[in-house]
């Protein structure tokens, strides 16, 4: 029996250990592109969206507002109409592609005010289309969207793998 406590003493401390150190912030930070589409522009969902990225323990790098024109918007993604500015943004955290998905919530506006209702797309989203907010869906995504909007180099791995944007 004393073996046993010893055992999941010396255990339950190494669980601590690891949640803590993993808690830190000791990790590497990635980037994950963040954009505002027109209608969480218009719909005056700017300040709102960026106090709950800032109090997600997002940073925001770099942001811009544009007007995509249409073959900027056919060249990113064929479903983002240019109806409109964007505001598009770097957002910089551990594991940030993963953690901005979860934030924004699932695609369809509609489930997410059932499933997920404290997600940004709940929060102003309407329905599939005009669901606020793009998010990138992996890493590879992240960089090259972020390469086509503030003009840098992507990585060579970002440029042989196309994600579902």
């Amino acid at each position: 029996m004393t073996q046993f406590l010893t055992w999941f003493f010396f255990f339950s401390m190494l669980i601590i250990v690891l949640r803590c150190y993993s808690s830190t912030g000791r990790g590497e930070k990635e980037r994950t592109l963040g954009i505002i589409k027109p209608d969480g522009l218009s719909g005056n969902y700017t300040n709102r969206i960026k106090q709950v990225i800032l109090e997600s323990g997002f940073e925001i790098s770099k942001e811009m507002v544009i007007q995509l024109d249409e073959q900027d918007a056919t060249n990113f993604y064929a479903e983002h109409s240019s109806n409109g500015p964007v505001l598009v943004m770097i957002l910089v955290k551990e594991d940030a592609v993963a953690h901005w998905r979860d934030l924004i919530g699932p695609t369809d506006a509609g489930k997410a005010k059932i499933t997920h209702p404290h997600s940004i797309r709940a929060i102003c989203g309407k329905d599939l289309e005009k669901n606020c907010i793009h998010g990138s869906d992996s890493h590879q995504s992240a960089e090259r969207e972020i390469a086509f909007f503030f003009k840098e180099a992507p990585s060579d791995e970002a440029v042989r793998k196309h994600d579902e944007l």
